[in-house]
Formats: C-alpha cells, structure tokens, sequence
C-alpha cells in the first residue's frame, strides 16, 4: 500500500448487535456478542485504533440489563465509540445461536422479534444523534441493519442517508441478504434498490445476489450496479477471488488460500473482509486491490476460529506500509 494521508476520516457503522450463543463439539455452551455491523465495526476499529481515525456503532440497546451494558463495555474496549447508542427502558437485545457443520459453514436460529434496534429510529427522541451524523465521512449499513426496521424506520433512515451523502459522507452498503427477515424477496429487493440508488461503495457477497435477484452470473450484478450508478462495486466470492469495478474497470483479487482442515468457521468472513477493505479506504492512499488484499488477509484468519469474533491477539500484524 502507499503511504496514508495524515487526515483522520470519521465512519458510523448502523446496525444490530446480539447476544450468540455457541454450541462446541463437547456439548458446552458459549455465549458472546455479535452481528454483521457490529463484526465489521470490531475488526475496523482494531485495524485502525492506532492511526488515530474515529469509529462509532448506531444502534439500541435496553437501559438496565446486564447484557446490554455489558455489549456497551466490550465495545469501548475495542476502541468503538458509543456516542450514538439508543438506550430504551425495558428493552433487551436479540438473541442467536450458531450451529457449524463438519466444513465450517454456518446455521443460525433467531430470537430478535423484540429487539430494541428495531427501534432506533422510532419517534423523534434520536434526531438530535442523526443530525449531528451528517458531518462523518463514511456511513455503513447492511441489508440486515435495513431488514430489522419497520417500514417507516427505513423511510427514515433512507431519508437521512440522501442528507449525509449531500453533506459529503460516502454510504457503504453491504448486501448480507437474510431471507427469514423480509416477508418476501421482493419486499427485500424494493427496499435494497432504494439504498443501493444512493450507495457509493457496495460491497456485495454474490451467493447473496443469486438468491436475492436470481442472477446466474456475475456480469448481471455488475449490468445491475451500473444502472444503479453505483461507483465501486466489490463482489465477495467467498475462496475465489474478488471482483472491484470502479470507473477505471474491473479487478479480479485473488483470495489467500486457507488449507481446508484449518477452515473452522466461516461466520463473518464477510463481515471481516469489509472491514479489511474499509480500513484501506479510510487510510488514503489505497488501490481497490490494496484494499481487497487486506480484506481477504483479514477474512483468511478469522474463519480459522470459531464465532464472528476472534481474539484480539489472534488478528495479523498489519502496518502501513503493507
């Protein structure tokens, strides 16, 4: 990568985090903290914490149970700022658990119905936060973050996203389509048009397209992207390699191979390449493929252990330089 730029960006990452539960070989039971958003906004925040650069979860957690103040802890522990976490009387946060077969690939059983994130945008109690939103660089969204919210939440929040983007900021959509949560793909497809028409850098996973759209091939997700003006397109393609279109063309990025015994569980290998690639983007300087690179570095060691977070300790020595 090329030297960084001394500017110190600003990125808020909208969403949901869960309590999940595990379940090891030996029947015990483990229980953390996760979700796609808040997966990303960790490993961001651990890969640029010493550069200086600021990152902030959005989300909403109940005001007195032990789980919600124990999320808000462990986050600020990893250096994620929490100035725009929603606090509701008598609500909790969802609750999932993970069930990995013999290849590493994942199942999850939901309890979120109840969620206080599914509130975030109710009333008009949390304006102020959203107002003062408007001056960060980046903001970032899943399709999950979007699936979770009522109908006039979205409306809401795509609203103010046209706003951020008219003060600057750049919007990070990534697809992270979940079929249980819409009533049907069409709803889902509606609803990701309408963020994806005022998305910048999308970063989509293409097995998730396929369902979503039906698409059988890549092309078509790039044709969609075009007519969509979106300017950088990254498709994840799980161990093959990754595909960046910007104005400039299409890059393919090769993944780093992981031997397939090491493979112990792929949750949030999406979720960690985003941030890889994000963490390039906010040090300056970087290429698409600088940026790719990193996101597949990181996404290769974190499916080698279990959960959507790995340890702090575990994550590659990244400089950079790199």
């Amino acid at each position: 990568m090329t030297a960084a730029t001394d500017k110190k960006a600003s990125i808020a990452l909208i969403g949901e985090c869960m309590i999940e539960i595990q379940q090891h070989a030996n029947g015990t039971m483990v229980q953390g903290f996760a979700g796609d958003t808040l997966n990303t906004a960790v490993y961001l925040a651990r890969l640029i914490r010493e550069h200086g650069h600021r990152v902030q979860y959005v989300t909403a957690l109940g005001d007195s149970d032990r789980f919600s103040q124990a999320m808000l802890q462990q986050w600020q522990a990893e250096g994620i700022g929490c100035d725009y976490v929603r606090r509701l009387p008598g609500k909790l946060p969802g609750l999932y658990n993970i069930d990995v077969d013999a290849n590493g690939e994942r199942s999850f059983t939901y309890w979120r119905g109840e969620s206080a994130a599914r509130q975030l945008l109710e009333g008009d109690a949390f304006d102020p936060q959203l107002e003062s939103l408007l001056s960060f660089d980046y903001l970032y969204l899943s399709g999950i973050s979007l699936a979770i919210l009522p109908d006039a939440s979205r409306h809401k929040l795509l609203a103010w996203l046209v706003r951020a983007r008219a003060h600057g900021a750049r919007v990070c959509f990534d697809n992270n389509y979940r079929p249980r949560l819409w009533r049907d793909a069409a709803q889902a497809r509606h609803w990701y048009e309408q963020v994806l028409r005022i998305t910048d850098i999308a970063l989509l996973t293409y097995e998730d397209e396929c369902m979503l759209w039906g698409d059988s091939n890549v092309e078509q997700v790039f044709a969609r992207c075009r007519d969509l003006a979106i300017g950088e397109v990254v498709l994840k393609r799980g161990h093959e390699p990754c595909l960046v279109e910007t104005s400039a063309g299409r890059q393919s990025i090769a993944a780093i191979a992981v031997e397939p015994h090491l493979v112990v569980d792929t949750t949030a290998a999406g979720d960690s390449f985003s941030a890889g690639y994000l963490a390039a983007r906010l040090q300056g300087g970087c290429t698409p493929a600088d940026c790719a690179t990193l996101g597949h570095r990181i996404a290769s060691t974190v499916i080698q252990y279990r959960g959507g977070l790995i340890p702090r300790d575990a994550m590659p020595e990244i400089g950079t330089g790199d």
